[in-house]
């Protein structure tokens, strides 16, 4: 079998291993076709739709830097703006060679999605600099940062755009977008980015969010299709930031976690592995191998396992068309942003197999920018205990609103995810109205 791939990691999720998609389709197509299939369900005038099809803003920018060897290097970055009609744009920063303009308005309409279906009051964004974060070295990286920062100054700030980590970035990459923009604006301003670390106004429990997010759901859609979780088999697929700690929670919670994986492969024990045991991603890289089980599992094939839940949490477009009829999973959860292709959704649609979409279930990681915001505007620090348990409020009515509407309209779950989103932004919309 072809190796899993990289589709975007999205602002709040984490994070690619893998090169090359199986299935092409660009995130600004994927983007369009969720939005006009979530149209098809609802009574909203087209023009609306037609608006929400293309972004409200996209800044390009030459971003020079001299390396540390001499020679100067031009990238190029973006930071597309999808819309703003529920509030300031939000979306991450990603530092990946293929970083494009295209792939920025795509990811930035679903952080649109995300935000609406989480009812958190930001609009959607994406930016970032097709550059290798790999080939800089630390000081390099800085000095490209907070270029991009002055060269994007003008369009992001708290009550405008608000950035995050993204792909290739990380919470210091944040704390120097925050540095460059507060030098310039003459005070500091946290609430610039989300993602920070909490010395410098981070949130407690931001970087476990996405995965506890997705955790949380799975345990609403297991105790939904009428499962006992102490009786629940799991596997996931990712050991990073979201399936780390989705694995470890739903094991604290009597799961049985059976399988899971890196980039290099997985291990697996029908018995149930201690997932508390085993170092992350952030950690200890690539350590899943070196855990002692009594099977090792390739990326495909713990995908394929005879499980009550899986959960795809590395990267995208791993369940395609080729092995969506060899996933006999009862349920599956997306942990990582697209791995599930078009074409597999529907033959997962035709074999009622339950897909819950990535919009709802690592959505942790937006929500809790949002508190992190929250935080940083009002000058008042939340302990983590009041962070996890507002996640936890905020996560369980969003479930309730998506079930609402999948029983009412007889729709997927993914459908039922952008007919609550998409209602929210067409009615502020048509609400605010179309300035002349």
């Amino acid at each position: 079998m072809a190796s899993p791939s990289t589709t975007p990691r999205d602002d709040e999720a984490h994070e690619g291993t893998h090169e090359q998609t199986r299935e092409p389709e660009s995130a600004l197509e994927t983007a369009r076709r969720q939005l006009q299939h979530a149209a098809a369900h609802l009574d909203i005038d087209q023009n609306v739709v037609e608006r929400l099809k293309h972004p409200k803003k996209v800044q390009e920018v030459t971003v020079p830097i001299e390396r540390e060897n001499g020679n100067v290097a031009v990238y190029t970055g973006y930071r597309a703006q999808h819309d703003s009609v529920r509030g300031p744009f939000k979306g991450g920063l990603r530092y990946h060679p293929d970083v494009t303009r295209e792939e920025c308005v795509g990811l930035g309409m679903w952080m649109t999605w995300k935000c609406a279906v989480m009812d958190i009051p930001f609009g959607g964004a994406k930016g970032g600099i097709a550059v290798n974060p790999k080939d800089l070295t630390d000081d390099e990286k800085e000095q490209l940062t907070r270029r991009f920062t002055d060269e994007i100054r003008a369009v992001i700030g708290p009550t405008k755009d608000i950035p995050a980590p993204d792909m290739g970035t990380d919470p210091q990459t944040m704390a120097w977008v925050m540095d460059a923009y507060s030098m310039q604006e003459g005070e500091t301003i946290p609430g610039v980015v989300t993602g920070k670390p909490p010395i410098v106004g981070g949130s407690k429990g931001r970087d476990a969010a996405p995965g506890r997010s997705v955790a949380i759901i799975a345990r609403e859609a297991i105790d939904y299709y009428g499962k006992d979780i102490g009786e629940t088999s799991v596997a996931v697929q990712g050991f990073g930031s979201v399936g780390s700690n989705a694995a470890k929670l739903l094991d604290g919670w009597g799961a049985n976690v059976v399988a899971v994986s890196d980039v290099n492969g997985g291990i697996y024990d029908a018995n149930g592995l201690d997932t508390h045991t085993i170092p992350s991603h952030h950690e200890e890289p690539e350590a899943v191998m070196t855990h002692e089980a009594p099977e090792t599992v390739t990326n495909d094939e713990l995908l394929e396992l005879d499980v009550d839940v899986l959960i795809p949490a590395a990267i995208g477009n791993v369940l395609t068309a080729d092995n969506a009829d060899d996933v006999v999973a009862d349920v599956i959860i997306e942990g990582a942003n697209g791995p599930t292709t078009t074409a597999a959704s529907a033959i997962f649609a035709e074999r009622d197999i339950p897909v819950i979409p990535d919009i709802l279930a690592n959505a942790g990681g937006v929500t809790v920018s949002y508190f992190e915001w929250l935080q940083d505007i009002n000058r008042r620090a939340w302990s983590l205990d009041r962070v996890n348990d507002e996640l936890e409020t905020e996560m369980l009515a969003a479930w309730q609103n998506i079930r609402e509407e999948f029983e009412s309209r007889d729709v997927t779950w993914r459908d039922a995810a952008y007919i609550v989103a998409l209602s929210r932004v067409a009615k502020a919309h048509e609400t605010r109205g179309l300035w002349p």
